[in-house]
């Protein structure tokens, strides 16, 4: 069961007794919740029919029997368990999940790995409940999720956009929607999300990220790289060293499996570069520019300087010093 299904369905008025959505990826859980929490029931219903406890202070007792009483002025009432995955003898809740009210919709948010498999109230689940497991984005597809959600949104976002915002945000689902929200509402007379607006309206440089210092190292540019480590220096929210380092790592790390591919041509290395032609360009000059034993090098002292940067044989050197020591020696 997806998102977009649930919540399909609930516009249709199609209800389920219960909904249990699990699993890593937060932003899904929460998406489902707040649409049972301010749009299942009018307004005027909410009021006496909307029922929310949170896990660390609620007990089964409580859920249950707000679970079992009857609407009032209603056809259903609506009961909201948020940080489930906090609430002491969850398992308790077996008893009415096996045989719920019709009249009440029980929409539980367990925000971990999910139940038990082994568990009573696991089997419980899969016979009496809709339940929607969650994963995290995986690794080199939140580019394309970002792209997907700006289309959604009416906009198209320009690759190196998504990646400025990806560096920007992490795997963050909830705060890469809040910017792309942001961006909605100030781009009244434009739909495609540009390096400008980024910088405009989120705050990212577009001169000075990591995506640039890694198009840098690529060239073998040093005073290039210095300018723009002196400005994550000057500005320690644009770029820390413990993002910086494992964004290279991981751009790095595609160019020299390049090496170990049998069909080098630009249409077989687009995919590795997710279609991207400057980041396949940067790649080629990186290829040309140290060579496989050179590629070698680079990841091993980036691999390095991110043990340093986390405090395994250093004693606390400022990141921008750290990170100028390392591509000064990358490119000896």
């Amino acid at each position: 069961m997806s998102v977009e299904k649930i919540i399909g369905n609930w516009k249709k008025k199609n209800f389920k007794a219960v909904y249990w959505l699990e699993g890593e990826e937060d932003y899904y859980i929460d998406q489902v919740i707040n649409y049972a929490e301010h749009n299942i029931l009018m307004e005027a219903e909410a009021e006496f029919n909307l029922t929310i406890f949170y896990g660390r202070d609620a007990d089964w007792t409580s859920v249950i029997n707000a679970c079992r009483r009857y609407p009032m002025f209603a056809e259903r009432q609506v009961v909201v368990l948020k940080e489930a995955q906090h609430m002491k003898d969850i398992d308790k809740l077996e008893s009415y999940i096996a045989t719920p009210l019709a009249t009440t919709i029980l929409v539980v948010g367990y925000k971990a790995k999910g139940v038990d498999k082994r568990t009573k109230l696991y089997k419980i689940l899969q016979t009496n409940a809709e339940v929607l497991t969650t994963k995290k984005i995986a690794e080199g597809k939140m580019q394309e999720w970002i792209i997907e959600l700006a289309k959604n949104k009416g906009f198209t976002i320009l690759p190196k956009s998504a990646s400025l915002l990806e560096e920007h945000t992490g795997n963050d689902l909830s705060r890469i929607a809040n910017e792309i929200d942001k961006l909605a509402i100030n781009l009244t007379n434009k739909t495609v999300i540009d390096d400008d607006d980024i910088e405009k309206y989120i705050g990212i440089s577009k001169e000075y990220n990591v995506f640039e210092l890694q198009a840098a190292v690529a060239k073998k540019n040093l005073a290039k790289c210095i300018k723009i480590i002196n400005y994550f220096e000057a500005n320690p929210k644009a770029a820390a060293i413990q993002m910086v380092l494992p964004a290279l790592y991981a751009y790095f790390s595609k160019i020299y499996a390049v090496y170990g591919m049998n069909d080098k041509s630009d249409n077989a290395l687009k995919p590795l570069f997710y279609f991207n032609p400057i980041s396949l360009s940067q790649a080629k000059d990186a290829m040309k520019n140290y060579g496989y034993a050179g590629i070698e090098k680079l990841l091993l002292l980036l691999h390095h300087y991110d043990l340093k940067s986390k405090g395994v044989g250093d004693n606390g050197t400022n990141g921008a010093l750290l990170m100028k020591e390392m591509v000064v020696k990358i490119m000896l």
